[in-house]
């Protein structure tokens, strides 16, 4: 297991960053990228595959912290 775990880590790590880009973060996907847009930050409620990747996103985010923790030991 000790031999496998920087690989799962190097994975988890890219999937992370994968899922993070593909949220959006105003009205446009280019948001996410640095394009600029005109819209304010207001909080909103998550709906549908915004909400799907936001709670994959947590999974991901957790099992990510709990493989550093086991490398460590």
């Amino acid at each position: 297991m000790k031999s496998l775990l920087p690989y799962i880590q190097i994975i988890l790590s890219v999937v992370l960053i994968a899922i993070i880009l593909l949220q959006r973060t105003g009205a446009q996907v280019g948001g996410a990228f640095g394009g600029s847009d005109n819209f304010s930050s207001a909080f909103h409620t998550r709906r549908g595959m915004e909400r799907g990747l936001f709670i994959i996103t947590i999974i991901v985010a957790i099992l990510f912290a709990v493989s550093a923790l086991l490398s460590l030991i």
